[in-house]
């Protein structure tokens, strides 16, 4: 029931907006977070957002670079994506968690909704 948006290619340094929205889900009684994954690579937390947007957690990777938020009133969330590099590229997934208690879990595992994953691809 989530879906993303705003993926494709960009050039090392440059920026991207990843949107997450859903159907059938009311996104703001639940925590949502990144996950992207690699060719060959296992599926890897990138950020997660608490449901009243207060808290936030992200991999050491992208900490300085990307800033995860909550928007307006359909509470979608949203992964700003600054000084992207190379090794950024990977297809991104947003994801619901199973529980409304924020800990900044970034397991894979723990998250029971999940949309179809869109390509960010960072390429001079």
């Amino acid at each position: 029931p989530l879906v993303e948006s705003g993926g494709g290619l960009v050039q090392p340094g440059g920026s991207l907006r990843l949107s997450c929205g859903a159907s059938g889900l009311t996104l703001e009684y639940y925590i949502i977070a990144w996950f992207r994954q690699a060719p060959g690579k296992e599926r890897e937390g990138v950020s997660c957002i608490s449901a009243n947007g207060v808290n936030t957690n992200y991999t050491d990777s992208v900490k300085g670079r990307f800033t995860i938020s909550r928007n307006g009133a359909n509470n979608g969330v949203s992964l700003q994506m600054d000084n992207l590099k190379p090794e950024d590229t990977a297809v991104y997934y947003c994801a619901a968690h199973r529980t409304g208690y924020f800990s900044g879990d970034l397991s894979w595992n723990d998250y029971i909704y999940w949309g179809p994953g869109i390509q960010v691809t960072v390429s001079s």
